[in-house]
C-alpha cells in the first residue's frame, strides 16, 4: 500500500520514471522524495500499528527476494569458476581505519538492537522469546549477508564494490541485461523498509524514556483513537529530517555509529555492575557475564580507536549525545523551576495533547 502511495504517479506515467526515482533515491539526490517518503511512513506509523507491520513485512520480503536472487546468481558464477576477485590485494592494515570501518559494517547488523525497543509490542512475552528472536535473526542476517558479499565478488572487484553507488545495482547491470531494472526497485523497497523499521522501533525508545521520566511527558502519550505513540513517532520523524542536512552518507553513519555504540556500550557496562551491587534483582532474561564483558571490550575498541582516525566524525557523534543533556536538565533534572517556566511547559504539553488528541497510556498489571 505504501509503495503504491509513494510512487503511484511515477508508475502510472511510465515505468522508466519509477526506475529513475529509485536511482535518485539510491544516490541520495532526490531530497524532496525523501521528505515525502518520510511523511507517508510517519502517517502510517501514527495511524495503525498493523499498517506499519504490513509495510515492514512487505519490504522485508522484497529485500530477502533480492538477496536470494543475488546469492543464487553468485552460486552460478562460482560454478563457472569466477573466483578471480577473491584475494586480499590492497587490504588496509591501519588499525584505526579498520576500527572506523566497523561502523559501516555494524550498521547493517543493528537490527538486533532495535528489537529490544519493541518488547511491549510482543503479544506473547516470555523470557525465551526475545533472546530467541535476537539469536535467530543475527545468525540469519550474518549468513545471508556473507553469502551476498561472496556473490558480489564473483563479478565485481574490490575497487568496483567500493566505487559503486549501490553495489546490488552495479552487480545487476553487469549480469542481468534487460532485467537489471528490477534491482533498483528492490533496493529502493529495502530502503523504505529500513526507514519504516527504524521509525517504528526508535519511536518506542522515546516513548519508554518518557514513561520513565527521562524525556518530556508528551512523548509517553498515545493517540486516543488509533492507540499509537503519535508524538514519539513525529518527534522521531523530525529528528530524522535533521539528518538529511548531511549529504555524506558515510560521515552520517560514522556520526550515528559512534553515538550508538558508545550509548549501547555504557548500557551494557551496567550489567556487571548491577550483578555485583544488586545480585538479588529479578532478572527474567539472564546471560553469562562473559558475554557483556566481551561486548564491552569490543565497544571500547570501536569507540576509542576511531577517535584517532576520525576525531571530527567521532566528535560529532559525541555532540549528538550531548544534545540530550539540555533537554534532560531543563525538563527532568531541574525540579524547582520558576512558576512561569512550569506553566509554559504545561501549556505546551496541553496544546500538543489537543493537537494530536493524545492522553497518557493506562498500564494494566
Amino acid at each position: 500500500m505504501i509503495a503504491s502511495f509513494a510512487m503511484l504517479h511515477r508508475l502510472y506515467l511510465h515505468p522508466k520514471m519509477l526506475i529513475e526515482s529509485c536511482f535518485s533515491l539510491i544516490r541520495g539526490e532526490n531530497g524532496d522524495f525523501f521528505f515525502r517518503l518520510g511523511g507517508i511512513l510517519t502517517f502510517v506509523n501514527c495511524w495503525d500499528v498493523k499498517w506499519s507491520m504490513t509495510v515492514q513485512n512487505l519490504f522485508t520480503f522484497a529485500k530477502l527476494v533480492a538477496l536470494v536472487i543475488i546469492i543464487l546468481t553468485g552460486v552460478v558464477q562460482l560454478c563457472y569458476g569466477q573466483t578471480q576477485h577473491f584475494n586480499f590485494e590492497g587490504s588496509e592494515s591501519d588499525i584505526t581505519k579498520i576500527a572506523l570501518s566497523f561502523y559501516s559494517g555494524l550498521f547493517a547488523y543493528n537490527g538486533w538492537n532495535y528489537l529490544n525497543f519493541v518488547i511491549e509490542e510482543l503479544k506473547i512475552l516470555t523470557s525465551e522469546n526475545l533472546p530467541r528472536a535476537i539469536f535467530i535473526s543475527c545468525i540469519l542476517v550474518t549468513v545471508v549477508y556473507t553469502f551476498t558479499v561472496v556473490a558480489f565478488h564473483t563479478t565485481l572487484s574490490v575497487a568496483e564494490v567500493l566505487g559503486a553507488e549501490a553495489v546490488a545495482v552495479t552487480f545487476a547491470d553487469s549480469l542481468y541485461g534487460s532485467m537489471a531494472w528490477v534491482m533498483p526497485v528492490f533496493v529502493a523497497m529495502s530502503t523504505y523498509g529500513g526507514v519504516n523499521g527504524i521509525l517504528f522501533t526508535s519511536s518506542r525508545l522515546f516513548y519508554a524514556g518518557a514513561e520513565q521520566g527521562q524525556m518530556p511527558r508528551i512523548l509517553a502519550m498515545i493517540q486516543v483513537k488509533h492507540l499509537t505513540p503519535a508524538p514519539a513517532v513525529i518527534a522521531m520523524a523530525l529528528l530524522s529530517i535533521l539528518y538529511l542536512c548531511s549529504s555524506d552518507i558515510y560521515a552520517l553513519i560514522n556520526y550515528v555509529g559512534f553515538a550508538t555504540w558508545l550509548a549501547i556500550g555504557l548500557a551494557v557496562a551496567c550489567l556487571p555492575y548491577l550483578r555485583w551491587k544488586q545480585p538479588n534483582l529479578a532478572r527474567p532474561i539472564k546471560v553469562h557475564l562473559i558475554f557483556p564483558i566481551i561486548y564491552i571490550i569490543a565497544t571500547i575498541f570501536i569507540t576509542v580507536v576511531p577517535m584517532m582516525a576520525d576525531p571530527v566524525g567521532t566528535g560529532f557523534g559525541a555532540l549528538i549525545i550531548a544534545t540530550g543533556v539540555p533537554v534532560y536538565l531543563i525538563f527532568i533534572y531541574w525540579e524547582n523551576k520558576p512558576k512561569a517556566i512550569r506553566h509554559a511547559i504545561d501549556g505546551a504539553t496541553r496544546t500538543l495533547q489537543k493537537m494530536f488528541v493524545v492522553v497518557p497510556a493506562e498500564k494494566t498489571m
